[in-house]
């Protein structure tokens, strides 16, 4: 029941089933954890060529500097 009817539980104590009811316990952008970090490599998988990440260019976006496929994470 809610007293006040504003959609917060009993005595405004915030929304009934409680804080993070629902989320999962995810942290972050999109649902969390998905990011590698800055550091890492980048490899192709065609060719096996290793290049190292680069801060705010996806692996995706880059293309082997061997066979000129695109890459992956690593």
């Amino acid at each position: 029941m809610m007293p006040r009817g504003d959609g917060t539980g009993p005595m405004g104590q915030g929304p009934v089933g409680g804080g993070n009811a629902g989320r999962g316990g995810r942290s972050g952008r999109m649902g969390g954890g998905m990011a590698a970090g800055p550091g890492g490599v980048c490899i192709c998988l065609k060719c096996g060529e290793k290049v190292s990440h680069q801060v705010g260019a996806p692996c995706t976006a880059m293309s082997s500097p061997k066979c000129g496929a695109k890459m992956v994470r690593g």
